[in-house]
């Protein structure tokens, strides 16, 4: 699969100086937690998951999550995991077709779903990379994991772990630095199983009652940053001890009343081709303007990719994963062999320093999400990318 493969090739030979390079569900673990970007939530309830799916992986979309949890009521579990047993099976012939679908998770409630649930799918486990583990301590985590590594040894399939950090021991101060140690503890003992770890800003957001509006981020919402900010702190380290942490979700999609101006400002949208104002309406339109300034400031504090809850989220997670030129090129000459002993210099943009040893990590994120997610031409803008996704 390809990121951006929806685009047609003479598109794509516009905006990219680089297109995103392909990857499937055995690449290297890095390479496919990069490549999550925005993971689509989708209630297992559906009743055309079957179709919702495909349709879905033809619109960009390139990872999935099939919700067992906080997505449908309590009493719909039964019906819901049916759903899944009649479905993923014809998905298991389209991929045996050479068809391109998601890297599909499932998010289960309970450790024992997720053994019950392999052996009823038999060989159409397959079609899933792995499964989603919701409000994860080291004490609820654990039997997630062990039950992972149960089917991973009994099936010999290749599945990975989702952990959702969401649970109240993290949002309360007291004891966030127990908690999280205990689950930095649990995961490196299971490293091998954990592609990414998510973070529920909507359940650690109603520990305390709140939820923010549409025109602000979850970093205007103090409790809710510092808790990113210590999740980062301890499981987002660039040493060979982290993970990727996926940005939290963005709530809204319908026209809201707003009550401040629209953050998008118009001069990115000037002069593009094809014009853009229109998408720039759009994008206010449905409150998108607040969630792509949300995913800035994801990557600005160490996330990468989002959990999205509606399609029209999909194109602004995946514009703004695309490497820029000016990125690339900095990160290019921080990784230049000759430039290894260290070092600063002038950016060749001209408009910054580029010290070679506390930037080297920087660098090596951005040359994996450029392999990913593509380089953009010079003078390309991310509402180039969005234009071309929105208005294909």
């Amino acid at each position: 699969m390809r990121h951006f493969s929806q685009l047609d090739a003479e598109t794509r030979e516009r905006l990219f100086l680089r297109e995103p390079a392909e990857f499937d569900r055995s690449s290297d673990p890095a390479v496919l937690s990069t490549a999550l970007g925005a993971t689509l939530y989708s209630p297992a309830t559906r009743p055309r998951l079957y179709d919702d799916i495909r349709k879905q992986a033809a619109h960009g979309v390139v990872s999935m999550v099939l919700c067992l949890e906080d997505a449908i009521d309590d009493s719909e579990v039964d019906a819901a995991e049916a759903n899944l047993v009649r479905q993923l099976p014809p998905l298991l012939e389209r991929v045996e077709a050479g068809e391109q679908l998601p890297l599909l998770f499932v998010r289960v409630r309970r450790p024992e779903q997720i053994v019950d649930l392999a052996a009823r799918l038999g060989p159409a486990l397959a079609v899933l990379s792995g499964f989603v583990m919701p409000k994860f301590t080291e004490e609820s985590g654990l039997p997630f994991l062990e039950a992972l590594d149960q089917v991973r040894g009994s099936t010999g399939q290749r599945l990975f772990a989702m952990p959702v950090l969401e649970s109240p021991e993290l949002a309360h101060l007291e004891t966030r630095r127990e908690t999280l140690a205990g689950i930095a503890l649990v995961l490196e003992k299971h490293r091998e199983q954990v592609l990414a770890v998510r973070l529920g800003v909507t359940d650690l957001s109603s520990a305390y009652g709140l939820r923010r509006p549409p025109d602000l981020t979850a970093y205007d919402v103090q409790l809710v940053a510092s808790v990113i900010g210590d999740v980062v702190n301890v499981l987002g380290r660039a040493d060979g001890t982290g993970y990727t942490v996926t940005g939290p979700v963005w709530e809204y999609f319908p026209v809201q009343e707003r009550k401040f101006k629209p953050q998008l400002r118009s001069t990115p949208f000037a002069g593009t081709e094809p014009p853009t104002e229109e998408v720039r309406r759009k994008l206010i339109a449905h409150d998108l303007d607040g969630l792509i300034r949300e995913i800035e400031l994801d990557r600005a504090n160490g996330l990468l990719g989002k959990t999205c809850i509606h399609p029209s989220h999909v194109p602004a997670v995946h514009a703004l994963s695309v490497a820029s030129h000016e990125e690339w090129s900095d990160a290019m000459d921080i990784l230049h062999e000759d430039r290894s002993g260290g070092g600063v210099m002038r950016s060749a943009y001209t408009n910054k320093m580029n010290e070679v040893k506390p930037h080297r990590a920087w660098a090596q994120r951005v040359m994996l999400r450029a392999s990913v997610f593509g380089v953009a031409r010079e003078g390309v803008t991310f509402a180039e990318l969005l234009a071309a996704c929105l208005c294909p």
